[in-house]
């Protein structure tokens, strides 16, 4: 009762997630809470971590974690938050937070990620596309996207008779 988080998929998730949060500190990030492995409860658990100060240098800030770590960049001017964001092999997903509904438009669009969430940490339900582009995959799964995997289109063209 009271479980909201369940543990990483192995024990290579586990320590890729650890190093990512030391990494962060290496590099003069604070962790503000959270990144210690919970080994009373056996398995691969780590608490959720957030992360303030990072910077592009970071590994969670260019290679895909799978772990639970949240990672709180600030920026001056979004053009240069935009090419930092997408500076990355990975695009699964992205996140932002605003209060700018205009803000909101512009940066959706300018971001190299196959699922944006915007003011939420959740973004994935059966309901809606879910997939990556770059080395974070191709095609969708769920949402009516879903089943393009398995149609076969056909385009024909038909002239004058």
């Amino acid at each position: 009762a009271g479980v909201t988080q369940g543990p990483l998929i192995n024990e290579a998730g586990f320590n890729k997630t650890l190093r990512h949060i030391k990494n962060a500190q290496k590099h003069g990030a604070t962790l503000i809470t959270g990144g210690k492995p919970m080994k009373e409860l056996g398995g691969y658990f780590i608490e959720p971590a957030i992360i303030t100060n990072g910077t592009q240098d970071m590994e969670f800030n260019y290679e895909e974690t799978f772990g639970p770590i949240a990672g709180i960049t600030t920026f001056q001017h979004e053009d240069e938050v935009i090419t930092w964001s997408n500076d990355t092999s990975a695009g699964l997903a992205a996140y932002i937070f605003t209060r700018d509904i205009h803000r909101t438009f512009r940066v959706t669009e300018k971001l190299q990620y196959g699922m944006v969430a915007v003011n939420d940490g959740i973004l994935s339900v059966e309901s809606a596309p879910f997939g990556g582009i770059k080395e974070s995959g191709i095609g969708r799964e769920g949402g009516s996207e879903g089943i393009d995997e398995y149609l076969n289109t056909k385009y024909i063209c038909l002239g004058g008779y």
